[in-house]
This record gives C-alpha cells, structure tokens and sequence, in this order.
C-alpha cells in the first residue's frame, strides 16, 4: 500500500492535541511497518516532521511538501489511502479516505466557538463524512456523538484510543525529584500544589475549578498554589477580575504553554492533577497525568469517565462544591492519594502509542482490501 498522512497539525514545534496525536502515530508506524510505502505531507517544519521517522532506515517513509492545497492532488495516482488525523475538506484524490475524529464539539458545545469556526467545522464534517472509507473516533464518547449525529456512518466507525509517549511522561526516579522541585521553585511554585493543564477557554471549565480553589483556601484546607499550565484561548479572558473577586490572586500561577519536559515535572509533583472539563473528546492531558502517577480529579461528563475508569476521581464539573470535596479528599488521604497514583499507573498502559499505531494500521489494511 501506498499511504498518504497530512502531518501539516505537527509542523511546528509547539503543537498540542492533534498534533500530537499524529506525530506519535507515523513516529510508531516508522516502528512497526518496513512493508508499505509513507508519503508524509506538510506545508512547513520538513524537519520537524522527518524527526518523528523513529527508523532511521525507514526508507519507505518519505517527507513532502503539501500538494493538497496547491490543486494538482488530482495528479497523484499512486496513492491508495489518504489518512487525515483530523477533520478537514478533503482534497480531490482517487485514494480511498481514513479520517479520525477527536471530537465533536461544534456540535455539542458550540458555545465554545465563533461563527466562522463553527461553519468551517461543519464544511468538514460535510466534506468527509460521505466520503471516508473508514472513520476513526478517539474514544467510545465520540464514537457515540457521531452515530448522534451522523448515524448513516455506523458501519463506518470504529475506536481507537490515543496513546500517551512514555518517553516524554513518565515517573521520575527518585534523583530527579530534588532537581524537579529545584525547577518548580525558579517558576515561583513550592509544593504542595494544585495543577490544571489545558487551553484556557470556558469549555476546560478553569473558571469552576477557580471558585472550587477559592472554597478550599476559605477553608484553610489547602496552603499551596494552584499552577494553570496551557495557552489562552478564545474567551479565555477575564479571569482576572473573578481572580481578584475570590481572593485568590496570590495563589493562582499562569506558566502559559510550557514544553513537555516542563510538564512532565508539573504532573509528577502536583498534590492533585484536576481536570474539570466541561466536554471532551479524548482528555490527553488526563492519560498524560496517568502515565506520570499523578492523582486525578476529572468530570464525569463525555470521554473523561471513560478515560479514568477506576484511576481517577470523577465529579459534576459545574458543581465548584463537588469539585472542592473531591480535591479535598485527595489533599486530606495520603492512602487515598497514594493508591490513585498506583491506578493511574496501571490504567495508562491501556494508552499505548505502538497499539494504536497496529489497530490503525490494520484499518488501512481493511479499507484497502475491501
């Protein structure tokens, strides 16, 4: 087979999602397939993207810059399946389509779009759902949000989880721990903290875990910081003002997008990870914490309670109360803690790069032979 990917989502050096999620499929299908041919295709990084070819023999693996967007996809002949890790409108090629959805926010949470992105969505969705072969959901929440909403593709879908890079989020041995915390000091952070990892807009629901934090200082149960790692986002502004209403202002950290080295160190040493998400297709940052032992705090709404099974705590994200008793229950039991951590372990092996770069694989088999 001739497999064509659209790398263009990991391009750059800070990517996120997506990004990510592409970046570690073609580094492990560089792993585990000698035998088809990969044209991986990109508008920009041709470095970055050829770093992620794990072989440094894979020579049926090859870099090139992006015809889809230049109108000559329909010269291209060789290619027998054209893999889009995300939604996109699809350019005019004979090969037959693979698409992965991570999610389908614009659907069930347009609030937390603009007009203009709301209609490029739906271009995509429009685009693609007809004309893919096979359609890839990113967890069983999404894989039912689809059939909700496109249900004549329900032979068409099938789940894969995401895997989780273990050589970027591990457990620390214990002699990076005082080097780690070295680290978190020069940030201004002292454990114990709170951390939050996501982009800031209302859907991560940053404003709740706000106003859950503020009840926990209230309540003298908690003297550390709360650490909010991620970039801004649309309406991710004035928090601020909520900030200073709560009193919290001297206890709330903004590190911005911070590289993975960085987070790494973030989920190792954080008390509690809290993801309080409104909705998610697959919350990565809950496997990333995971595959870091860290303890969970997590919704119990869309991919996220699936995500953490028996790993994690799951609460109402729009209840601050709820979320403040769930974080307090972490902070206040050390054996609780302590066996959150041991779950988190055991649960994150479910989320492996090399699986789901071989069930991956084995759809393009599928769509090609049939």
């Amino acid at each position: 087979m001739h497999i064509a990917i659209n790398c263009r989502s990991f391009s750059r050096k800070q990517f996120t999602g997506i990004g990510r999620y592409a970046s570690s499929l073609v580094a492990s299908l560089s792993q585990i397939d000698a035998a088809n041919r990969y044209s991986l295709y990109t508008t920009r990084g041709w470095g970055e993207v050829k770093s992620r070819i794990a072989r440094r023999d894979a020579s049926n693996f090859a870099v090139k810059f992006d015809w889809l967007r230049r109108g000559v996809a329909k010269t291209v002949r060789s290619v027998d399946i054209y893999h889009a890790p995300s939604p996109e409108v699809l350019p005019d090629l004979n090969a037959r389509t693979v698409v992965t959805v991570h999610d389908l926010i614009y659907k069930t949470y347009p609030q937390g779009h603009t007009q203009e992105t709301l209609a490029l969505s739906e271009a995509q969705f429009q685009s693609f759902i007809p004309r893919s072969a096979r359609i890839i959901c990113s967890s069983r929440s999404t894989q039912n949000d689809v059939h909700r909403y496109f249900p004549a593709v329900k032979n068409k879908t099938c789940c894969i989880y995401q895997g989780v890079d273990t050589n970027l989020f591990y457990p620390l041995p214990q002699w990076e721990i005082s080097s780690a915390r070295e680290m978190m000091r020069d940030k201004g952070v002292v454990a114990p903290f709170i951390l939050f990892v996501g982009t800031i807009e209302p859907r991560k629901n940053l404003k709740g875990l706000l106003e859950a934090f503020a009840r926990l200082k209230q309540k003298k149960i908690f003297k550390g910081k709360l650490v909010v790692a991620g970039m801004a986002g649309w309406k991710g502004e004035g928090l601020t003002g909520l900030i200073e209403h709560l009193g919290i202002k001297a206890d709330v950290v903004f590190e911005g997008f911070v590289s993975n080295d960085a987070l790494r160190v973030f989920y190792n040493l954080a008390e509690v990870f809290v993801f309080p998400s409104f909705y998610e297709g697959f919350g990565y940052p809950i496997v990333e914490a995971f595959s870091c032992g860290a303890a969970v705090v997590t919704s119990d709404v869309s991919s996220c309670p699936e995500l953490a099974a028996d790993a994690a705590l799951t609460v109402d994200p729009a209840d601050p109360e709820a979320v403040a008793q769930a974080i307090a229950r972490v902070i206040q039991d050390t054996g609780l803690r302590n066996a959150l951590r041991q779950k988190a372990l055991a649960r994150s092996q479910g989320f492996n790069n090399q699986e789901t770069a071989r069930k991956t694989l084995r759809v393009y088999e599928e769509v090609y032979e049939s």
